[in-house]
């Protein structure tokens, strides 16, 4: 079997990865993840999971290259990392009430065959009506400025929120790990 490569430096896609029990290796991939003119949300988060496998293909000849990137929507607002207090802010503000959609792309690469193959899977947040206090807490408390949508699912972010809706929540996280298991398995891995 072909060894398997996360091309990711996300600390949160690597701990989902390792709960599926297998052995991988990591690297940083560099790409531009600037989204191109009229570009959709689906279709930047698959493109970049794609150019994030691509990228390290040539340095990682005979592996299986996991690649994953996340977008997040708010109406045909496409929504990025915060990075900033304010940034964060802002875009929880946007969503107070209303929903927002994550689309996170996923590819797994056989450097081998050269088959790449490519999905995208969607999930859904329905905000609560939030106040600007709890908003600035939540901030302080969590400080989710790496997170598209300004939180984090897996910890206080959920008390952000009415309701979800969606087929695998580790999408939410950024790495659908239902889908990523179907991809491993028709590459012939062997999942515990």
């Amino acid at each position: 079997m072909l060894p398997l490569l996360l091309a990711s430096s996300s600390p949160y896609r690597r701990e989902l990865l390792a709960r599926l029990k297998l052995n991988f290796k990591y690297a940083s991939p560099n790409i531009d993840e600037t989204p191109h003119p009229s570009e959709n949300a689906r279709h930047l988060a698959m493109r970049l999971a794609e150019a994030k496998a691509r990228a390290l293909a040539p340095a990682y000849p005979n592996h299986l290259i996991i690649g994953s990137d996340q977008t997040a929507s708010l109406g045909d607002q496409i929504l990025g990392k915060p990075m900033t207090f304010d940034r964060a802010f802002k875009q929880l503000s946007n969503a107070s009430d209303k929903s927002v959609t994550f689309l996170t792309g996923l590819a797994l690469l056989n450097t081998q065959s050269g088959v790449c193959q490519v999905d995208c899977v969607p999930f859904t947040v329905h905000f609560r009506e939030l106040t600007s206090g709890q908003i600035k807490r939540y901030l302080q408390a969590e400080q989710p400025f790496d997170c598209a949508g300004s939180f984090k699912v897996e910890g206080m972010g959920i008390t952000l929120f009415r309701s979800t809706e969606g087929e695998d929540v580790t999408s939410l996280i950024g790495l659908p790990l239902i889908r990523l298991t179907d991809l491993l398995l028709s590459e012939g891995m062997i999942i515990p």
